[in-house]
């Protein structure tokens, strides 16, 4: 009982009639995320970046440019974040700062894969609308959940100025990694190298490691079920590319440095 109290203290006040439906979206989207971690881990990986053509069945399937592929991931979810200033234009600073991050974010994928990522793969159709698809919905879904808290009992243990800290940390380190990886190749290169720099000295994809960071400042900011739910699946569907992104790199470079790590300094 104790356990649930301090659990409840983080989170706003459920939404009555809509509780048990906004229970099972967040308990599905956990698992949905959740295994899409195992995937990866066990070898069927959603097809991307390096491991783009990693299964045989991919030579029947639509293949798109990294670019398109990217831009179809994340415009969705950032034109319905930005909607959702018209659909929904009043709320409070917690729901205005939950619209803002969230936009922000999706706003910041679309200008980096036009003017930053340099790529050399593809990616296949179908995951990318699978990872389109999931975008949108958490995206939306955390929008319109939030509108539905208007009103409601403010979390006991107010967490959305510190969400915003770590937001700000999290689209901050995420994006100097990227423009690490993109300064790796020459205009015309197209194989993969080692990071060096900034925590590529310690892990493989600190990218990730402020992607989660970002998403937990969103859940923070948001302080819902669904939104911790999100943010704690993306941790580990992240946990489970990076362990298979390290393996990756291990097989592929002779000289690729053992201490590095996964995704957290030291410890994976």
């Amino acid at each position: 009982m104790m356990a649930i109290s301090l659990l409840q203290s983080f989170l706003q006040q459920e939404y009555t009639s809509n509780s048990i439906f906004l229970t099972a979206i967040s308990v599905i989207t956990f698992l949905f995320l959740a295994y899409l971690a195992i995937s990866e881990i066990i070898g069927k990986h959603l097809q991307y970046s390096k491991f783009w053509n990693v299964n045989s069945s991919a030579k029947q399937q639509i293949k798109l440019s990294s670019t398109t592929g990217m831009l179809i991931l994340y415009t969705p979810a950032f034109l319905a974040s930005l909607a959702s200033f018209w659909v929904f234009p009043d709320g409070g600073i917690r729901f205005m700062m939950a619209k803002s991050a969230i936009t922000i974010h999706f706003f910041k994928r679309v200008l980096e894969v036009l003017f930053v990522h340099k790529y050399s793969g593809g990616m296949v159709l179908d995951s990318a609308i699978l990872i389109s698809s999931s975008y949108l919905f958490a995206s939306a879904a955390m929008i319109y959940i939030q509108h539905l808290a208007q009103g409601l009992a403010e979390p006991v243990i107010d967490l959305k100025y510190l969400g915003v800290a770590l937001f700000i940390a999290g689209i901050g380190g995420n994006f100097y990694h990227h423009y690490l990886l993109s300064k790796l190749r020459g205009k015309d290169e197209k194989g993969y190298k080692i990071p060096r720099g900034g925590l590529f000295n310690l892990v493989i994809c600190p990218h990730y490691l402020f992607e989660i960071l970002t998403f937990i400042g969103i859940s923070f900011i948001c302080q819902t079920t669904f939104s911790f739910s999100c943010s704690i699946g993306i941790a580990l569907y992240l946990i489970g590319r990076s362990y298979v992104t390290r393996k990756w790199y291990l097989s592929k470079f002779d000289d690729f440095p053992k201490d590095v790590r996964a995704l957290i300094p030291y410890v994976f």
